[in-house]
């Protein structure tokens, strides 16, 4: 019987080591870092429990109770709380301070409700070198407050997609809102905080998720991700962007300010353009006068039979009139 009860144990271990841990979000290592853990459920929360999940066991950290209050254990009583337990009874983030690579591994956010039962999420913490980088976004989508949000990936057809993963990116987490084995025609909907639908079947040619009634922080970037038996992967990134009235008004506002600025410009530049074309018009007229009066003045003094004086305006001078008449003498006839 000892035997057995060692066999069994020594299984249990082997297939502790050997089974594939489940995660809902991951998070980069940081020295102040929060563990979210937002249940959306409005069942009654009896009591909750956070967890680092070892090897072979599961390691207590804290303990909240509605009733009771708050627990921290020994070694984490300096370093965790809670952050809005008192303020949101369904928001049981717990928060670290002074982080080591201690801390990297997976963590347990067990609650227990009623009349639902338990719920738990697991958080995966890795360190900074090993959290994955966002790649450009493919597409872009903006939306109003309040709509439905669908965002689509068309599957690859060069091999047989088997898994499919919708995932939020954001700068410090990453969480898995959605897995489809299309195999097994089975979906998983994570514990994220957003209620997600997306769909799960065989012989599908693309993937969606919605979102029902948009809120602002619905945006940011969403990845599709395929994988196949055989090794073969392909991600494609959707950014969405939900705009709010304040948004919406400065942007009004800013595009108001750079019409009246754009018009005010143009007509600045006109009347430049008007007073510097009247300018040299004044001036080509005054220097045409000028020329024409060094004509007149010029006419004036070589013809000497004109009889009209030099100063009068050359807009009263008369045509000069030359007669021609023989020279006669004066000397009186002498009379026979």
């Amino acid at each position: 019987m000892d035997y057995l009860a060692f066999f069994l144990a020594i299984v249990h271990i082997y297939r502790a080591l050997c089974e594939e841990m489940f995660w809902d979000t991951t998070v980069k290592l940081a020295e102040n870092m929060s563990l979210e853990c937002v249940y959306s459920s409005l069942d009654t929360l009896t009591q909750m429990e956070w967890f680092k999940i070892n090897t072979t066991d599961r390691e207590s950290i804290a303990i909240f109770s509605p009733a009771y209050g708050v627990i921290i254990r020994t070694p984490y009583a300096d370093r965790v709380y809670f952050l809005n337990s008192t303020m949101a009874p369904n928001d049981m983030t717990l928060t670290f301070h002074n982080v080591s690579e201690a801390d990297v591994g997976y963590y347990s956010c067990l609650l227990h409700t009623f009349p639902y039962g338990h719920w738990e999420k697991v958080i995966r913490v890795v360190a900074s070198d090993d959290f994955e980088i966002a790649v450009p976004s493919d597409s872009h989508m903006v939306s109003e407050p309040g709509k439905n949000i669908t965002l689509s990936c068309e599957l690859p057809t060069k091999w047989p997609v088997q898994q499919i993963t919708w995932e939020k990116i954001q700068p410090h987490q990453i969480d898995l809102l959605t897995s489809c084995n299309l195999s097994q025609g089975k979906i998983y909907t994570s514990k994220y905080q957003r209620w997600v639908s997306s769909d799960c079947s065989l012989g599908m040619t693309s993937t969606f998720i919605t979102m029902p009634q948009a809120v602002v922080s619905d945006s940011g970037l969403y990845r599709c991700g395929f994988s196949a038996r055989t090794g073969e992967n392909e991600t494609f990134v959707r950014r969405l962007t939900v705009t709010d009235g304040k948004m919406d008004n400065q942007y009004t506002l800013f595009v108001a300010g750079g019409t009246v600025l754009s018009l005010l410009f143009v007509i600045l530049m006109t009347a430049v353009i008007v007073i510097s074309h009247r300018r040299r018009r004044r001036q080509n007229r005054g220097l045409f006068k000028e020329h024409r009066n060094k004509d007149a003045q010029n006419k004036a003094t070589n013809n000497y039979r004109n009889p009209i004086s030099t100063n009068q305006s050359s807009d009263c001078a008369r045509e000069d009139i030359y007669v021609n008449y023989p020279a006669f003498s004066h000397r009186p006839k002498t009379r026979i």
